[in-house]
């Protein structure tokens, strides 16, 4: 790649990412006007995941309960990057398939968002777990197949070691990572401002990947998305305008998770969403303990949950979290880059 492509690239991904960002602070005020004016207000859950009263979390919160906050911001990052993405990045081999999973698993979140809002609010409300998880499961089986089948996509990459075909085992370590990247980015979506600046740093790290790569298309889709991501974090830093929703963090894990596979990144994908990793595992390791042992080895889960009842304020846990964050997704692109041979 000669100097002047890598700079028409780079000229590329940067308009995406500041049309990315500028889109969705264009849509914000119009949102806003309507997510107050519809009362789309989000009702919080009482009860885990288990059936029982959330009393920690109810009293971690007590504070937003006594405010309506808007819910389903993420359909501003969504359009944001459709938008992008339609008019200057529309590509069969790059970006097609992160934006079907974008657009597929945020109708499935609005659906969710949609129940919530407009439900009774008693025990967890919206769509019921294994309602959601059989859905997004769905879009995690066509993807695998058509990866596997249409594509041939059979390969995966271990950095620093090498290629290995794996066949048909491919289908269900699609599966299993888009399904574990959609609901971890969802568990992660907590505390205010806590998955907007997480995302934004995976995405940008993946940018670096899918460039390094020669992949244009695919950096200009995760800047784009990265772009929209920070403007729809700038309002919901603490405290929050409104809440991404689960039109937002199941879209944005499941695309997350179709850059990862569409790069052949999936062994540092881990290491990027180092904390949405944490925050899954505490919140199974959670639910398997109450089960087995009948016991919580966490105060509340996720972890984000668990260090605010420590005593950690909610803002210190955001960005305690978001520097973890930074580092790991640095350390994945390094071992991505370095170990791509």
């Amino acid at each position: 790649m000669t100097d002047q492509q890598l700079t028409q690239n780079f000229i590329f991904i940067f308009i995406q990412a500041s049309l990315g960002f500028g889109i969705a602070i264009a849509l914000t005020p119009i949102y806003t006007y309507f997510a107050f004016k519809l009362k789309l207000w989000k009702k919080m859950r009482e009860t885990t995941t288990t059936g029982e009263k959330a009393t920690v979390f109810a009293s971690l919160h007590a504070e937003k309960h006594k405010r309506n906050i808007p819910t389903m911001a993420g359909i501003i990052i969504i359009l944001a990057v459709t938008i992008v993405t339609l008019t200057l990045n529309l590509s069969r081999s790059q970006t097609y398939l992160p934006l079907f999973g974008l657009l597929a698993a945020g109708s499935i979140g609005l659906l969710d968002d949609i129940i919530n809002i407009r439900g009774s609010g008693k025990g967890v409300a919206g769509l019921k777990s294994i309602i959601k998880f059989s859905l997004i499961l769905l879009i995690a089986i066509a993807g695998a197949l058509y990866f596997y089948f249409k594509l041939g996509y059979g390969i995966i990459h271990i950095p620093a070691v090498g290629d290995f075909e794996i066949g048909i085992l491919y289908i269900p370590l699609f599966i299993l990572v888009i399904v574990s990247t959609a609901n971890a980015v969802n568990i992660s979506d907590g505390l205010d401002g806590l998955s907007g600046g997480l995302l934004a740093t995976s995405f940008g790290a993946f940018a670096i990947i899918a460039l390094a790569q020669g992949n244009v298309g695919i950096a200009g889709f995760c800047m784009a998305t990265a772009g929209a991501v920070l403007a729809y974090t700038w309002f919901n830093i603490f405290p929050a305008r409104f809440f991404m929703g689960d039109v937002g963090s199941f879209a944005l894990g499941t695309a997350l998770g179709v850059v990862a596979m569409l790069t052949n990144s999936v062994f540092v994908l881990p290491i990027i969403g180092l904390v949405f990793v944490a925050e899954a595992g505490s919140s199974v390791i959670q639910i398997l303990s109450k089960k087995i042992f009948k016991r919580k080895v966490f105060i509340s889960a996720p972890l984000h949950h668990h260090l605010e009842a420590k005593g950690w304020p909610e803002t210190k846990v955001t960005m305690r979290l978001w520097i973890i964050g930074g580092v790991s997704a640095g350390l994945g692109v390094m071992i991505a880059l370095v170990g791509k041979g």
